[in-house]
């Protein structure tokens, strides 16, 4: 994906490791429509360059000398805010950070490279993203906003009964803080939530264990076999797929390995079609932003299942892709801004019939 002048995505990186950047430019090398055209040791070095080189994307390391990752991003933000890809290593220390560089402005998050991670599966998850913030629209304006609004109005609880259904929810690019924008609006009483955001693995136990301190009910990383009931919150973990199964009246989950699908394990699609299947009717899908098609085949199964279905709307997305794939296939029965989406799910829900 060339930017619309017909030129290359121009991709400065910024990280303290040689090898790190020998890997991640190497890995580039031969994709044609991104180009390298810089690397910077630390902030400071990456100052001066994106006022000489003027790049597209940034990569960033988040612990670097002199001035950290989130710290730089933070004033990049306020200054100059351009499309940023956090690398970050696979720890949940590393996951935790990457959370905040999110918050604090920040489109992706990338596994750092090492032990079996080839550069033949760098160059193929970093292309992606890199065309993904490209792609995104600038955070400013809502990383400004966030800090400055005041909290979500939460949904008062309802009497319906809610036992027997399920909220499925796909995400991508810009998908942690859309998540957070309508899961901390929805009450304790909420049906049984399965979710995959793309997102590598540690990094979504942080962001399980983040939502869970935010939320009126409780949210957990999936483990294989878990319950999905009424105040639970289920996240597939990072590099594994997740099925909702139903054994009579009560779901589980089963959390698997497999072939990636569109690119991504999890997959939303894997997700939603095991939910049109195990839930049909019973189930509302949403769709929310990132970038691809991923989603849209199993959201359309759903509604077909007689699932109602959301879909974010492009004026509100990080990345009009999965959301735009599924609304032009059919899949979404209505599109919505995230701040109406919540709420939209809970009228619905109240009105289904099990």
């Amino acid at each position: 994906m060339a930017l619309t002048n017909g030129r290359p995505i121009k991709l400065l990186i910024v990280d303290d490791s040689a090898v790190v950047r020998q890997v991640l430019s190497k890995s580039l090398a031969d994709v044609p429509d991104i180009e390298v055209v810089g690397t910077a040791t630390d902030p400071y070095v990456a100052r001066d360059k994106i006022v000489k080189l003027e790049p597209d994307v940034i990569t960033l390391d988040i612990e670097m000398p002199r001035m950290d990752g989130i710290t730089f991003l933070r004033k990049l933000m306020q200054y100059k805010p351009m499309p940023v890809i956090i690398i970050s290593s696979l720890t949940q220390k590393g996951g935790t950070l990457a959370l905040e560089a999110i918050e604090a402005g920040a489109v992706e998050v990338l596994c750092k490279p090492g032990g079996s991670f080839s550069v033949g599966e760098m160059a193929e998850q970093l292309a992606e993203k890199i065309r993904a913030a490209a792609r995104s629209r600038p955070r400013q304006a809502q990383v400004q906003a966030a800090n400055q609004a005041a909290p979500a109005p939460r949904l008062a609880p309802t009497d319906m009964d809610l036992t027997q259904k399920i909220l499925a929810i796909g995400a991508s690019t810009g998908g942690t803080e859309a998540l957070k924008e309508v899961l901390t609006r929805l009450p304790g009483t909420v049906p049984g939530i399965v979710i995959v955001q793309h997102m590598p693995p540690k990094f979504t136990t942080a962001f399980a264990a983040r939502l869970n301190g935010l939320c009126q009910f409780e949210v957990k990383e999936a483990e294989d076999g878990d319950s999905v009931f009424p105040g639970r919150c289920l996240i597939a973990p990072g590099n594994f797929h997740m099925l909702l199964r139903r054994s009579g009246a009560r779901y589980h989950v089963n959390v698997m390995t497999g072939p990636m699908v569109h690119h991504q394990r999890p997959s939303v699609d894997v997700l939603f079609k095991s939910v049109a299947k195990s839930a049909g009717r019973n189930a509302v899908g949403v769709i929310l932003t990132g970038m691809g098609a991923d989603g849209a085949d199993g959201l359309k199964l759903m509604r077909e299942a007689g699932s109602p279905t959301f879909g974010q709307n492009e004026a509100t997305c990080v990345v009009y892709g999965m959301p735009k794939a599924a609304f032009e296939s059919g899949a979404v029965e209505k599109e919505l801004p995230l701040d109406d989406i919540a709420g939209a799910v809970m009228r619905t829900l109240g009105a289904m019939k099990v």
